[in-house]
Protein backbone atom coordinates (compact mmCIF):
# COMPACT_ATOMS: atom_id res chain seq x y z
CA UNK A 1 0.00 0.00 0.00
CA UNK A 2 1.48 3.34 -1.01
CA UNK A 3 2.00 6.28 1.32
CA UNK A 4 -0.92 8.10 -0.30
CA UNK A 5 -3.16 5.13 0.47
CA UNK A 6 -2.29 5.23 4.16
CA UNK A 7 -3.44 8.81 4.79
CA UNK A 8 -6.10 9.41 7.41
CA UNK A 9 -9.59 10.29 6.15
CA UNK A 10 -11.28 13.66 6.68
CA UNK A 11 -13.87 14.04 9.41
CA UNK A 12 -16.09 16.65 11.03
CA UNK A 13 -16.04 17.67 14.68
CA UNK A 14 -18.57 19.19 17.03
CA UNK A 15 -17.34 22.35 18.78
CA UNK A 16 -19.17 21.12 21.88
CA UNK A 17 -17.04 17.96 22.05
CA UNK A 18 -13.80 19.65 21.02
CA UNK A 19 -12.32 19.56 24.52
CA UNK A 20 -8.92 18.70 26.01
CA UNK A 21 -8.53 14.99 26.59
CA UNK A 22 -11.11 14.00 23.96
CA UNK A 23 -10.84 12.87 20.36
CA UNK A 24 -13.91 12.47 18.18
CA UNK A 25 -14.99 12.54 14.58
CA UNK A 26 -17.99 12.22 12.27
CA UNK A 27 -16.60 10.55 9.15
CA UNK A 28 -18.09 10.74 5.66
CA UNK A 29 -17.68 8.19 2.87
CA UNK A 30 -14.45 9.89 1.70
CA UNK A 31 -10.88 8.75 2.22
CA UNK A 32 -11.09 4.96 2.07
CA UNK A 33 -10.20 2.10 -0.25
CA UNK A 34 -13.54 0.41 -0.97
CA UNK A 35 -14.91 0.28 -4.51
CA UNK A 36 -18.52 1.01 -5.58
CA UNK A 37 -21.13 0.69 -4.25
CA UNK A 38 -19.06 1.07 -1.05
CA UNK A 39 -16.79 3.85 -2.31
CA UNK A 40 -14.77 4.63 -0.42
CA UNK A 41 -14.72 4.73 3.41
CA UNK A 42 -17.11 1.91 4.26
CA UNK A 43 -16.53 0.96 7.90
CA UNK A 44 -19.35 -1.58 8.22
CA UNK A 45 -18.32 -5.23 8.71
CA UNK A 46 -21.99 -6.15 8.27
CA UNK A 47 -21.94 -5.13 4.62
CA UNK A 48 -20.93 -7.39 1.74
CA UNK A 49 -17.82 -5.31 1.09
CA UNK A 50 -14.41 -7.02 1.08
CA UNK A 51 -13.37 -7.60 4.71
CA UNK A 52 -9.82 -6.41 4.02
CA UNK A 53 -11.13 -3.12 2.61
CA UNK A 54 -13.38 -2.57 5.63
CA UNK A 55 -10.48 -3.36 7.97
CA UNK A 56 -8.24 -0.86 6.19
CA UNK A 57 -10.93 1.82 6.30
CA UNK A 58 -11.43 1.27 10.03
CA UNK A 59 -7.65 1.34 10.55
CA UNK A 60 -7.50 4.74 8.90
CA UNK A 61 -10.32 6.08 11.10
CA UNK A 62 -8.64 4.71 14.24
CA UNK A 63 -5.38 6.43 13.34
CA UNK A 64 -7.25 9.67 12.67
CA UNK A 65 -8.60 9.46 16.22
CA UNK A 66 -5.20 8.57 17.68
CA UNK A 67 -6.05 5.04 18.81
CA UNK A 68 -4.77 1.61 17.82
CA UNK A 69 -6.88 -0.06 15.10
CA UNK A 70 -8.03 -2.88 17.40
CA UNK A 71 -9.26 -0.30 19.89
CA UNK A 72 -11.89 1.20 17.60
CA UNK A 73 -15.01 -0.57 18.86
CA UNK A 74 -18.45 -0.78 17.31
CA UNK A 75 -21.30 -3.01 18.44
CA UNK A 76 -23.30 -5.55 16.49
CA UNK A 77 -26.15 -3.07 16.20
CA UNK A 78 -29.66 -4.47 16.43
CA UNK A 79 -31.81 -1.33 17.00
CA UNK A 80 -32.05 -2.14 20.71
CA UNK A 81 -32.08 0.01 23.87
CA UNK A 82 -29.13 -1.97 25.23
CA UNK A 83 -25.92 -0.28 26.45
CA UNK A 84 -22.63 -1.89 27.49
CA UNK A 85 -19.71 -0.72 29.59
CA UNK A 86 -16.53 -1.58 27.67
CA UNK A 87 -13.03 -1.61 29.14
CA UNK A 88 -11.06 -3.45 26.44
CA UNK A 89 -11.36 -4.61 22.82
CA UNK A 90 -13.98 -7.28 22.12
CA UNK A 91 -12.70 -10.76 22.94
CA UNK A 92 -15.19 -12.73 20.83
CA UNK A 93 -16.37 -10.22 18.30
CA UNK A 94 -18.83 -7.33 18.73
CA UNK A 95 -21.69 -7.80 21.18
CA UNK A 96 -25.30 -7.18 20.17
CA UNK A 97 -25.63 -3.70 21.58
CA UNK A 98 -26.45 -0.17 20.40
CA UNK A 99 -24.89 1.95 23.13
CA UNK A 100 -21.35 1.94 24.49
CA UNK A 101 -19.73 3.76 27.43
CA UNK A 102 -16.21 3.70 28.84
CA UNK A 103 -13.75 5.29 31.26
CA UNK A 104 -10.81 3.61 29.54
CA UNK A 105 -8.43 5.95 27.68
CA UNK A 106 -7.50 4.92 24.17
CA UNK A 107 -10.75 3.12 23.37
CA UNK A 108 -12.76 4.71 20.57
CA UNK A 109 -16.49 4.03 20.83
CA UNK A 110 -18.09 4.05 17.41
CA UNK A 111 -21.49 4.11 15.76
CA UNK A 112 -22.13 2.69 12.29
CA UNK A 113 -25.02 4.31 10.46
CA UNK A 114 -26.48 4.86 7.00
CA UNK A 115 -29.53 7.02 7.84
CA UNK A 116 -29.86 6.13 11.54
CA UNK A 117 -28.89 8.75 14.11
CA UNK A 118 -25.39 8.58 15.65
CA UNK A 119 -24.92 10.34 18.98
CA UNK A 120 -21.60 10.89 20.77
CA UNK A 121 -21.38 11.80 24.46
CA UNK A 122 -18.74 13.06 26.89
CA UNK A 123 -18.35 14.17 30.47
CA UNK A 124 -14.77 15.40 30.17
CA UNK A 125 -14.46 16.21 33.86
CA UNK A 126 -15.42 12.67 34.89
CA UNK A 127 -13.43 11.24 31.94
CA UNK A 128 -16.38 9.24 30.61
CA UNK A 129 -17.48 8.96 26.99
CA UNK A 130 -20.30 7.18 25.22
CA UNK A 131 -21.84 6.51 21.84
CA UNK A 132 -25.31 5.47 20.71
CA UNK A 133 -26.80 4.13 17.49
CA UNK A 134 -30.38 5.41 17.36
CA UNK A 135 -32.63 4.67 14.46
CA UNK A 136 -36.30 5.24 15.14
CA UNK A 137 -36.63 1.83 16.83
CA UNK A 138 -33.70 2.37 19.16
CA UNK A 139 -34.63 5.96 19.91
CA UNK A 140 -38.18 4.96 20.76
CA UNK A 141 -36.94 2.04 22.85
CA UNK A 142 -34.77 4.39 24.93
CA UNK A 143 -31.17 3.85 23.83
CA UNK A 144 -30.30 7.53 24.30
CA UNK A 145 -31.69 7.70 27.82
CA UNK A 146 -30.01 4.40 28.66
CA UNK A 147 -26.64 5.64 27.42
CA UNK A 148 -26.93 8.69 29.66
CA UNK A 149 -27.98 6.46 32.59
CA UNK A 150 -24.97 4.19 32.03
CA UNK A 151 -22.65 7.19 32.04
CA UNK A 152 -24.21 8.50 35.25
CA UNK A 153 -23.72 5.08 36.85
CA UNK A 154 -20.00 5.39 36.07
CA UNK A 155 -19.82 8.81 37.70
CA UNK A 156 -20.91 11.30 35.06
CA UNK A 157 -23.35 14.08 35.85
CA UNK A 158 -26.12 14.94 33.38
CA UNK A 159 -25.52 18.68 33.60
CA UNK A 160 -21.90 18.09 32.54
CA UNK A 161 -22.60 15.63 29.74
CA UNK A 162 -22.21 17.02 26.25
CA UNK A 163 -23.84 15.29 23.30
CA UNK A 164 -23.66 15.71 19.53
CA UNK A 165 -25.73 14.19 16.73
CA UNK A 166 -24.09 13.29 13.45
CA UNK A 167 -25.25 12.97 9.86
CA UNK A 168 -28.54 11.05 9.55
CA UNK A 169 -31.91 10.99 7.80
CA UNK A 170 -33.81 14.16 8.56
CA UNK A 171 -37.17 15.81 8.15
CA UNK A 172 -38.58 16.34 5.54
CA UNK A 173 -36.83 13.34 3.95
CA UNK A 174 -37.79 10.98 6.78
CA UNK A 175 -41.28 10.02 5.58
CA UNK A 176 -43.07 7.37 7.63
CA UNK A 177 -46.52 5.83 7.97
CA UNK A 178 -49.22 6.52 10.53
CA UNK A 179 -48.22 3.35 12.36
CA UNK A 180 -45.02 5.06 13.47
CA UNK A 181 -46.92 8.11 14.66
CA UNK A 182 -49.13 5.80 16.70
CA UNK A 183 -46.16 3.92 18.17
CA UNK A 184 -44.38 7.11 19.24
CA UNK A 185 -47.43 8.84 20.69
CA UNK A 186 -48.56 5.70 22.50
CA UNK A 187 -45.33 5.75 24.50
CA UNK A 188 -44.80 9.53 24.52
CA UNK A 189 -48.00 11.51 23.83
CA UNK A 190 -46.00 14.71 23.48
CA UNK A 191 -44.01 13.20 20.60
CA UNK A 192 -46.70 14.17 18.09
CA UNK A 193 -44.95 17.51 17.63
CA UNK A 194 -42.04 15.72 15.93
CA UNK A 195 -44.28 14.55 13.05
CA UNK A 196 -45.09 16.97 10.25
CA UNK A 197 -47.68 16.31 7.50
CA UNK A 198 -46.39 14.07 4.74
CA UNK A 199 -46.87 13.97 1.00
CA UNK A 200 -50.23 12.23 1.45
CA UNK A 201 -52.76 11.97 4.30
CA UNK A 202 -51.39 8.57 5.35
CA UNK A 203 -47.79 9.80 5.64
CA UNK A 204 -45.87 11.86 8.17
CA UNK A 205 -42.37 13.34 8.25
CA UNK A 206 -40.37 12.44 11.36
CA UNK A 207 -37.94 14.82 13.05
CA UNK A 208 -35.85 12.08 14.66
CA UNK A 209 -33.08 14.42 15.80
CA UNK A 210 -35.64 16.67 17.46
CA UNK A 211 -37.10 13.64 19.23
CA UNK A 212 -33.63 12.53 20.32
CA UNK A 213 -32.76 15.97 21.63
CA UNK A 214 -36.00 15.99 23.63
CA UNK A 215 -35.29 12.59 25.17
CA UNK A 216 -31.83 13.76 26.22
CA UNK A 217 -33.21 16.95 27.72
CA UNK A 218 -35.70 14.86 29.67
CA UNK A 219 -32.70 12.92 31.00
CA UNK A 220 -31.07 16.13 32.22
CA UNK A 221 -28.65 16.64 29.30
CA UNK A 222 -28.96 20.18 27.96
CA UNK A 223 -25.62 20.71 26.19
CA UNK A 224 -26.52 19.24 22.80
CA UNK A 225 -25.01 19.93 19.39
CA UNK A 226 -26.06 18.78 15.93
CA UNK A 227 -23.90 18.44 12.82
CA UNK A 228 -27.11 19.24 10.90
CA UNK A 229 -26.48 17.17 7.77
CA UNK A 230 -28.90 14.79 6.05
CA UNK A 231 -27.54 11.55 4.60
CA UNK A 232 -30.25 11.27 1.96
CA UNK A 233 -29.66 14.82 0.73
CA UNK A 234 -25.95 14.10 0.14
CA UNK A 235 -25.67 10.43 -0.90
CA UNK A 236 -22.35 11.05 -2.64
CA UNK A 237 -20.91 12.34 0.63
CA UNK A 238 -22.59 9.96 3.08
CA UNK A 239 -23.84 6.39 2.88
CA UNK A 240 -27.63 6.25 2.93
CA UNK A 241 -29.86 3.20 3.01
CA UNK A 242 -32.75 5.05 1.39
CA UNK A 243 -30.50 6.43 -1.33
CA UNK A 244 -29.25 2.91 -2.01
CA UNK A 245 -32.81 1.73 -2.54
CA UNK A 246 -33.62 4.66 -4.82
CA UNK A 247 -30.55 3.89 -6.93
CA UNK A 248 -31.37 0.19 -7.10
CA UNK A 249 -28.01 -0.81 -5.62
CA UNK A 250 -27.63 -4.20 -3.98
CA UNK A 251 -25.96 -3.05 -0.75
CA UNK A 252 -24.63 0.01 1.05
CA UNK A 253 -21.77 1.15 3.25
CA UNK A 254 -21.83 2.58 6.76
CA UNK A 255 -20.67 5.97 8.03
CA UNK A 256 -18.62 6.00 11.22
CA UNK A 257 -18.95 8.37 14.16
CA UNK A 258 -16.64 7.79 17.13
CA UNK A 259 -15.29 9.29 20.34
CA UNK A 260 -12.40 8.44 22.65
CA UNK A 261 -10.60 9.56 25.75
CA UNK A 262 -7.08 10.35 24.61
CA UNK A 263 -4.40 8.02 25.98
CA UNK A 264 -2.35 9.55 28.79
Amino acid sequence: MSASDSRTPPFMVSPLLDQPGLAHGFFSRDGGVSVPPYATLNTGPGSDDRPDAVAENRRRCALALGVAPNRLLTGYQVHSPDVRLVEAPWENGPEKVDGLVTKTPGLALGVLAADCMPFLFADAEAEIVGSAHAGWRGALAGVLENTVAAMIKLGARPERIRAAAGPCLRQPNFEVGLDLLEAFTKKHPAAERFFAPGASPDKRQLDLVGFGRWRLEESGVTKIDDIGLCTLEAPDRFFSYRAMRRRGEADYGRNLSAIALKPA
